[in-house]
């Protein structure tokens, strides 16, 4: 059972969402990854562990799929590709999520856009 615990954020921060939510699955019932850093180059440390073995937590997260799993990215944004190679990961592996795409880069604008969509879809 998944808890009413939202992980959201933005740009760069959007890396802690995705492991936090991948490495807690039960903590968190709706993830929102705007702009998200996927795949950024992590420095050695204490903590590496946290983003090793992704794929093997997103199987254990998405066992019980998240109540929404929410992606948003500009067209133009420089994290662009990154997202779409990992939309193709949970494509081949069949997990269900939302996807926004917008015009535009990695902006303002586009955080309001997708925090204004992704917020009217919580706690429903």
């Amino acid at each position: 059972m998944f808890c009413q615990r939202p992980a959201i954020s933005i740009s760069r921060l959007t890396a802690f969402s995705l492991y936090i939510s991948a490495n807690n699955p039960s903590l968190f019932g709706y993830v929102g990854l705007f702009s998200a850093a996927i795949n950024r180059r992590v420095k050695e440390g204490a903590n590496i562990d946290v983003y090793q073995n992704l794929e093997e937590k997103l199987a254990k997260q998405f066992k019980d799929a998240p109540k929404l799993y929410w992606i948003g990215i500009g067209n133009s944004d420089f994290l662009y590709k990154d997202n779409c190679n990992y939309r193709q990961l949970l494509d081949q592996k069949g997990y269900k999520y939302t996807y926004v795409e917008t015009d535009g880069g990695h902006i303002w604008r586009n955080w309001r856009i997708y925090l204004t969509e992704f917020s009217q879809k919580l706690f429903k």
